[in-house]
């Protein structure tokens, strides 16, 4: 029984943070009409407001994000397109990366270096990952499922690793960044200012449920590696 509850905590633990941010993306997104602006539009104001004419809002599949390579705030398209609190929270949120830029933010600079660094460490992972059930097969050598293992590491720890130390980058955007331009420039309804407060801490903490998941599934790689 107590293994149980341990492994129901545990779980509680891991997908918990998963689960809110989600729950309260959705509960947001609702009345698609809240907002006169889409969530593009909004970004592309605010930019502008901050004289990042040169930053571009574009609309993306693979999650809501500011790319400081390309210069880009990108969004799903519920959020590019969308005039719901969540379409806008998260516009002004991803903005508020593109300011951290903008001014030097340090935090940021970091992450950045880190993503460009832990990259390759995940690709080499990856080819080892590959490689390595070819190569059990042509020697037989049982050594070759620790390397799989330290793979496994390699690919699924790095993002993880990156995500938790740039959390305060996230709040930032969030609080210090996001929250203020919103309330400078009136965006929000008066009854929406708490709930916007909620989306902001989810946004900043969608990165961290995606890495608490990378680290369950690395529990998964040391429980086959144990078998």
């Amino acid at each position: 029984m107590a293994y149980l509850v341990i492994i129901a905590l545990v779980l509680a633990l891991v997908l918990g943070p998963g689960v809110w941010v989600q729950h309260v993306l959705k509960k947001y997104a609702r009345p698609e009409d809240r907002y006169a602006s889409t969530g593009a539009s909004l970004a592309r104001y605010l930019l502008d407001k901050h004289g990042l004419q040169s930053v571009t809002v574009e609309v993306t599949e693979s999650g809501d994000h500011y790319d400081p390579i390309a210069k880009a705030v990108r969004l799903t398209s519920d959020k590019h397109d969308g005039r719901s609190l969540t379409a806008i929270t998260v516009a002004a949120h991803e903005v508020g990366h593109a300011v951290q830029d903008h001014t030097g933010y340090a935090a940021l600079k970091w992450r950045t270096r880190l993503v460009r660094a832990m990259s390759g460490i995940e690709k080499i992972g990856a080819g080892i990952l590959v490689i390595s059930p070819i190569l059990g097969i042509l020697t037989r050598v049982p050594a070759l499922g620790l390397l799989t293992f330290l793979a496994g590491m390699l690919t699924l720890g790095t993002s993880a690793v990156v995500h938790f130390i740039t959390l305060p980058t996230e709040f930032d955007a969030s609080f210090n960044r996001a929250l203020p331009m919103l309330d400078q420039h009136r965006i929000l309804k008066s009854p929406d200012r708490a709930h916007a407060r909620r989306l902001l801490t989810a946004a900043a903490l969608t990165y961290v449920s995606a890495s608490l998941m990378s680290l369950l599934n690395i529990a998964r790689w040391i429980a086959i590696l144990r078998r």
